[in-house]
């Protein structure tokens, strides 16, 4: 018996092979880092608070090839392509005239001054890194926030699936199940709670999983105090533009957790 879709909008998907859907959505990736022009804005990223502001720029959204936030900088570890050209680490680009981008390694150090930024955003990426990468990243990100700087991580709730797990009636599972249909994220999932468990832990890429205890202590690791860490809603927080960045199709499932770099506090 095979598990394979016979769904013909979703040919060769099959949820019980997470290495053969990491190839499709590998495919579905290169799709979205399509665009129509590129424009090389600087040889250089901005480095400095000033360089920030000289752009028009406040913040960064990690893992976004085209932030939405007016004032923010779109940051992946893929490049974006043009059929003539595509992006390096390095440089900053336009994107389809609109979306400032630049291509780093969050496993490297960031190419920021100290104190350079009033915000980062980053929306399910530190479930697809190692712990350890995570934490080095998030020092990295204390340093280049400003005092009172904002940092907000959404990412797949573990709480959530646990108490679905438990849950007889399943109904987190259920819904779950029932969204990602609805907005064509593959074929119909298996109803089977072990399965649900499975597959938020090696689908879609993923290297560690969270609730907000983990989620703290990756913060409290990376040098960040616990009592400027808060559990949010979505599209709640300290900042009504970066929490706007929130996507719907991920509010089901999701933690939302801000943390505020030192020299906010009294």
């Amino acid at each position: 018996m095979t598990s394979t879709s016979a769904d013909p909008a979703f040919p060769g998907w099959d949820w019980e092979d997470p290495g053969g859907l990491d190839r499709l959505m590998a495919r579905f990736t290169e799709n979205l880092a399509a665009c129509d022009s590129l424009e090389t804005v600087r040889d250089s990223v901005p480095r400095t608070h000033d360089d920030f502001r000289e752009l028009g720029l406040t913040g960064i959204e990690f893992a976004a090839f085209r932030t939405a936030h007016p004032q923010g900088l779109g940051t992946d570890l893929l490049s974006l392509h043009t059929p003539q050209e595509s992006t390096r680490p390095g440089p900053l680009y336009l994107v389809d005239g609109a979306h400032r981008f630049t291509q780093l390694d969050i496993s490297d150090p960031l190419p920021f001054a100290d104190a350079a930024v009033d915000w980062v955003y980053a929306e399910h990426l530190v479930e697809h890194v190692p712990l350890g990468t995570v934490i080095g990243w998030l020092r990295e990100v204390r340093r280049v926030l400003r005092p009172g700087g904002v940092l907000r991580l959404t990412t797949p709730d573990l709480a959530a699936y646990v108490h679905g797990y438990l849950d007889q009636q399943g109904g987190f599972f259920a819904r779950h199940r029932r969204r990602l249909r609805t907005l064509r994220v593959g074929p119909p999932m298996p109803d089977r709670r072990a399965f649900m468990i499975n597959q938020i832990f090696y689908h879609f890429g993923h290297r560690w999983i969270y609730d907000e205890a983990e989620l703290r202590y990756a913060l409290a690791a990376a040098g960040f105090d616990d009592r400027d860490v808060r559990r949010r809603d979505f599209r709640e927080g300290a900042r009504a533009d970066v929490a706007a960045l929130d996507s719907s199709f991920r509010r089901d499932e999701t933690v939302y957790v801000e943390a505020v770099a030192p020299g906010a506090r009294e």
